[in-house]
């Protein structure tokens, strides 16, 4: 069972961009560029292309430039989670932002990571893939080995009916987050508006066969400090993109 491309996605831009530092002391990490290509442009652009409609973009660090920027998009109907008072994480902006989200599977994205080349085949394979029936959330995922600027041992393996598990004391895995999923908000209509990772409710989905993954057919760059950004910048321009 295939859901239609969600109507809406939740974009995390709130964060504090510290492993960034000094290039986010004045701007914030979504607002950086590759290329001459802000960083959350290489996300949004595609999601356009994808269909979606409609973004929810919560703020915190240099909120004003985010919102700037977020005033003048025209793909999409623009609404701001305002976490200004206190930065809440990946699972506290969700429970904050959830009277915005709806009742119909959304994307929901990271801005520190994008694939090549840039395209809206990813959105659209995991939206296809989605079955809303046997899964609560569906992550992208991405070959440890297929990316750049990745230096974590890997977060998952993946099971051949596509559930995930987490690496636990396995040295490494061959899988990463990619920062974009799709999941029920449903999830969070319970959740307290307090601070805490999306990765408690990973851990509560994986005993019960809820979450799933789907691999990422796309070179991927993951963009987590000024390295890794001057690396990602030199791959596009030998690449193209």
């Amino acid at each position: 069972m295939s859901v239609p491309v969600p109507h809406t996605a939740m974009v995390l831009a709130a964060g504090l961009g510290t492993r960034m530092r000094p290039l986010t002391d004045a701007t914030p990490k979504p607002l950086l560029k590759v290329r001459g290509k802000a960083l959350i442009d290489r996300l949004l652009d595609p999601l356009a292309e994808a269909g979606v409609k409609r973004v929810v973009i919560n703020v915190h660090y240099l909120a004003d430039q985010i919102e700037a920027y977020a005033a003048a998009l025209k793909r999409f109907d623009v609404i701001i989670s305002d976490e200004r008072a206190e930065v809440l994480e990946t699972g506290g902006a969700i429970a904050k932002a959830r009277p915005l989200l709806g009742d119909e599977p959304i994307f929901v994205m990271n801005t520190d990571a994008f694939w090549a080349p840039e395209s809206p085949e990813p959105f659209l394979e995991l939206a296809a893939a989605f079955d809303p029936q046997a899964e609560d959330e569906r992550l992208l995922i991405a070959e440890t080995g297929r990316a750049l600027g990745f230096d974590g041992p890997g977060d998952f393996f993946l099971q051949d009916n596509h559930r995930l598990i987490r690496r636990g004391a396995a040295p490494s895995s061959p899988w990463a987050y990619a920062g974009v999923r799709i999941m029920k908000p449903q999830l969070y209509d319970t959740r307290a508006v307090e601070r805490f990772s999306a990765v408690k409710i990973w851990d509560e989905l994986i005993p019960q066969g809820r979450l799933a993954g789907h691999p990422l057919d796309r070179f991927w760059l993951h963009v987590g400090d000024p390295q890794a950004l001057a690396d990602a910048d030199m791959w596009i321009a030998c690449h193209g993109g």
